[in-house]
């Protein structure tokens, strides 16, 4: 069969579309993304406000025509919380529904599980919504980090309430595995900065609901200041029994415990709590009219009031939208580091730090903001603080 000169320079053009569009996850008229969360397990209240701001974004960007002429399509998949479910659904978006990239998955473990199978078929793992270092540690072309490490979260606002409060007795208590960890650590560099070192340090098995016992050893101690290595449950449980024995320091967490339920379920025993947070916490009647207006149009979307989750996702999907936009109309893994390893994003309507990230640099910021509990709702009372 003998091609006609119009058909060769057709055939040819065709090859050479397809050799354009040859990239996993990325076709002429659309990018497929991933995000592996936890919508049955231990932070599912966590996760589900975090996948709607990801796709309030995602639907923002394609009402608008996309990135590049390319729709956004995000694959949610749900882990549990399990490090071994986390591998099967990362096998599943990886075989099945060929992701070009992971983005804004949820929790330490699970992240730490999935990536080799991410790497090993060069799919990016983009803005994992935890703030261990491993996220971005060791240095590696495919791992870009979106928060601030709890190590470097909790020696700058220890540091700055000691400093403020001229408090001479330090105390710990932290989860005992590698988040808690973290923490306790990071306020022992912060200690050992200034000459200081814990006067009490006590710990806790995850899943405990008994606190009465670490929280008489801090009170012996008569601790000041007390940097919590823990979550939601645990913040609450730790705090709520404090109060009840008549004893008041300060009480110091993570991002890991700047959510909105930690007042709601513990009520007014929570006020005065500091945690370090990335972000002001999103209110009905925020002071920016952008925060208000978004506020209203997530809440009418879905139903139900945003938390700093849903506006973690927003953030997420933007980050993203931002790198990809800047590697121009052929996308590709290669085209994508090249961008986000010259990418900068100003701060943000949420009060967002400054983000940039560089070959050797993908940790975006390592600031956060010292933030309280008072009357009742989140106020940040510091702009981001440097170690």
């Amino acid at each position: 069969m003998h091609l006609t000169r119009v058909g060769l320079l057709s055939l040819i053009g065709t090859l050479a579309a397809a050799s354009v569009f040859a990239q996993q996850g990325v076709t002429r008229n659309e990018i497929v993304i991933g995000t592996a969360q936890d919508l049955s397990g231990p932070i599912v209240q966590l996760s589900k406000p975090a996948v709607n701001g990801m796709r309030m974004r995602v639907d923002e960007i394609n009402e608008r025509g996309g990135i590049h002429g390319r729709k956004v399509k995000l694959v949610v998949e749900d882990h549990g919380y399990d490090p071994k479910k986390a591998v099967l659904v990362t096998q599943k978006m990886i075989q099945r529904d060929k992701i070009f990239a992971a983005v804004g998955s949820i929790g330490t473990p699970t992240a730490v599980a999935a990536m080799p199978l991410l790497f090993e078929k060069n799919v990016p793992h983009l803005f994992p919504l935890t703030g261990a270092r491993e996220m971005y540690e060791p240095l590696h072309k495919l791992k870009y980090s979106f928060s601030p490490p709890y190590f470097d979260q909790i020696k700058a606002g220890l540091k700055h309430l000691v400093a403020q409060k001229g408090s001479k007795r330090i105390c710990t208590i932290y989860q005992d595995d590698d988040y808690g960890l973290e923490v306790m650590r990071g306020g022992e560099a912060a200690l050992k900065d200034i000459g200081m070192d814990y006067t009490e340090r006590t710990t806790y098995k995850r899943g405990a609901t008994d606190f009465s016992s670490q929280v008489a050893r801090m009170k012996e101690a008569n601790c000041e200041i007390v940097v919590v290595g823990t979550i939601i449950r645990e913040t609450v449980g730790t705090i709520g029994a404090a109060r009840k024995s008549g004893f008041n320091p300060d009480f110091l967490g993570t991002t890991a415990s700047y959510f909105d339920i930690i007042h709601k379920l513990g009520g007014q025993a929570m006020n005065g709590f500091y945690s370090m947070g990335n972000i002001n916490y999103p209110y009905e009647d925020d002071p920016s009219k952008n925060v208000r207006d978004w506020y209203q149009k997530y809440k009418q979307v879905y139903k139900e009031d945003p938390t700093i989750m849903s506006v973690y996702g927003y953030q997420i999907i933007s980050y993203f939208e931002a790198g990809v936009e800047k590697a121009g109309a052929k996308l590709t893994v290669d085209t994508l580091i090249e961008a986000l390893d010259r990418l900068t994003i100003p701060r943000d309507m949420f009060g967002a730090d400054e983000f940039s990230y560089s070959k050797t640099k993908h940790l975006g910021s390592n600031r956060s903001k010292l933030c309280q509990i008072q009357e009742g709702r989140w106020r940040c009372i510091t702009d981001h603080l440097s170690q």
